[in-house]
């Protein structure tokens, strides 16, 4: 349910809304816009009496929430959500940031040596993984805490943001302390626990659309982030599993502008994992962009065949560089810009 209040509502008016709200045991998300504040009413099953709050001092209307992703809807939020991180990146307004580096975090040297290089392109968050989820027991697992420590030096060494995958509801808070944003990989995206966990804290979470999840069932997973009270949730459509070989994943591009009608939240694009063939990466960046993204994520490795992980999909720097060209022309041509920083000449 929304609770509408009148334009001349007082803040007085609207704390009493919420307290009458919070007497029924029920929770109130209360969302405040440039003319009038709409308080969302979250809890169990239960029907809410509209009745019990029609009267209310301040109250205009009031409105049922027919989608089962109630904070995650535009009905709760018809403005698009902003998130902006360390270093100055903004996802979900008119510019696109772009995060891009290696699949994992291999070594200090070589994970600073690529910081460096997407610095001095203008990118301002890193991608890195310090806990990998493989599909073979045998394969590379990640650094762990250690590549959690060379990620936080690269946000002091270069000012760029830095996310990495969480695995485990019992690994968020370690993550937590050290990366500024959290990513739900595609085999977590249903790992409730885990959500809720990253739902009690405040740090930016980019949740990835499980392999063969559904447009729903996504934006639920975001809504147990939402309800644990962390506001800062960003979508990722990376890929469906489908009959077709030819590339690793099915890229569902017609996720983009559905989930940008459904939902107030950031949507963001992992071209890499999406086709897992690096040169297919820059013309479904552009696809991405040019079909409404937020924002892209990409794999970039200083030499691809000597990767730990994911090299066939990982982009040389060079190709990188003419990636960022290209896919600025795009976003230029929807009335947009890449959010890249001024490079020193």
């Amino acid at each position: 349910m929304i609770i509408v209040m009148k334009p001349s509502a007082t803040a007085e008016d609207t704390a009493g809304v919420i307290a009458r709200v919070e007497e029924l045991g029920y929770r109130a998300h209360p969302s405040s816009g440039e003319e009038r504040t709409v308080i969302g009413v979250i809890g169990d099953d239960r029907p809410v009496d509209p009745d019990a709050l029609r009267s209310l001092r301040g109250v205009e209307q009031i409105h049922p929430i027919l989608a089962p992703y109630k904070l995650a809807s535009r009905d709760m939020h018809p403005e698009d959500t902003i998130i902006t991180v360390h270093g100055g990146a903004t996802f979900g307004g008119t510019a696109i940031p772009v995060m891009a580096g290696p699949c994992s975090v291999e070594d200090a040297e070589s994970t600073f040596a690529i910081a460096e290089q997407l610095q001095g392109m203008g990118v301002k968050v890193l991608r890195g993984g310090a806990f990998k989820p493989r599909t073979s027991p045998y394969s590379f697992q990640g650094l762990g805490e250690e590549g959690l420590k060379i990620l936080a030096e690269v946000r002091e060494r270069y000012g760029m943001a830095v996310v990495t995958e969480v695995m485990t509801a019992e690994e968020a808070p370690l993550c937590d302390e050290y990366v500024d944003i959290l990513q739900i990989g595609t085999r977590n995206m249903q790992n409730y626990r885990l959500l809720e966990a990253v739902g009690r804290t405040r740090t930016p979470v980019l949740l990835k659309r499980g392999m063969s999840g559904t447009i729903e069932e996504l934006l639920l997973a975001a809504e147990y982030i939402l309800a644990g009270g962390n506001e800062q949730v960003m979508l990722c459509e990376r890929g469906i599993r489908t009959y077709e070989t030819a590339t690793r994943s099915t890229f569902d591009i017609n996720a983009v502008p559905v989930l940008k009608q459904l939902t107030h939240l950031p949507v963001i694009v992992d071209p890499s994992h999406a086709t897992g063939r690096w040169d297919l990466v820059e013309p479904m960046s552009k696809a991405a962009v040019a079909a409404g993204a937020d924002g892209l994520i990409i794999e970039v490795h200083a030499d691809p065949s000597q990767a730990i992980s994911d090299g066939a999909q990982s982009l040389r720097p060079e190709a990188f560089a003419d990636l960022l060209r290209s896919v600025e022309r795009v976003a230029q041509a929807v009335d947009r810009s890449l959010d890249l920083a001024a490079v020193k000449a």
